[in-house]
């Protein structure tokens, strides 16, 4: 059996977010092959994240997250105890999501709560922009589901890419903790207001305020 450094223990953790017994354990499965230990680490996390899918998560945190006082955030992320609440790794999570959702603006949570009539309005709208470009009408839709798939990536939070990690989603990351606490770890819902968002603001013509002045200096 090859040996199993600490070095490379910690290198595996880091990447998959696992407990150092399990990644230990995986390395030894895998007599030291880090892509496959990483791979067997992945493969156990699935199994348990899907065998805890139908669970029910009601516990949990609301967490408050203000920027620079023009932007804030409320975000209800839920878990199986009140226990896994207090966790650490928990309770960066939420804040994680709540810093994300701030930054990047999602719209909804996920795919599902995207309005169907929204969706198809964008459909359209992606289908008019290809054929304007003169592709065969016959790969359209394939094109337009391309883009419909990006545009997930930007409206829906758990389809995001995590702003710290770009090799990771918000789902990845809500997938890798139920992992780690093996609890059922959720992101509910949240909201997220922006200082005079939804009010129309006055727009100043710069020019003719320049044009105003330089009038009324030479009268």
């Amino acid at each position: 059996m090859a040996e199993i450094s600490a070095q490379l223990v910690k290198d595996l953790r880091e990447q998959t977010g696992a407990g150092m017994m399990d990644c230990k354990n995986a390395l030894g499965e895998t007599n030291g092959d880090f892509t496959a230990a990483k791979e067997l680490l992945q493969k156990k996390n699935k199994a348990l994240v899907d065998k805890k899918a139908g669970r029910i998560a009601a516990e949990g945190v609301v967490h408050a997250y203000v920027h620079g006082g023009r932007i804030g955030v409320l975000l209800e992320v839920n878990c199986e105890t009140d226990f896994a609440a207090k966790n650490a790794d928990f309770l960066q999570f939420t804040k994680d999501v709540a810093m994300q959702i701030a930054a990047l603006k999602p719209r909804y949570l996920n795919r599902e709560e995207v309005p169907a009539d929204e969706l198809a309005k964008q459909q359209e709208i992606f289908a008019a922009q290809v054929r304007e470009t003169g592709k065969p009408e016959a790969i359209i839709p394939k094109i337009t589901e391309g883009k419909i798939a990006k545009w997930y990536t930007e409206t829906c939070l758990v389809d995001q890419v995590f702003m710290k990690d770009d090799k990771k989603t918000i789902l990845d990351l809500q997938n890798d903790l139920t992992g780690k606490i093996g609890e059922k770890i959720s992101v509910r819902r949240f909201v997220r207001y922006e200082v005079g968002e939804g009010i129309e603001k006055k727009k100043d013509d710069f020019a003719a305020e320049v044009a105003a002045q330089v009038a009324a200096s030479k009268a």
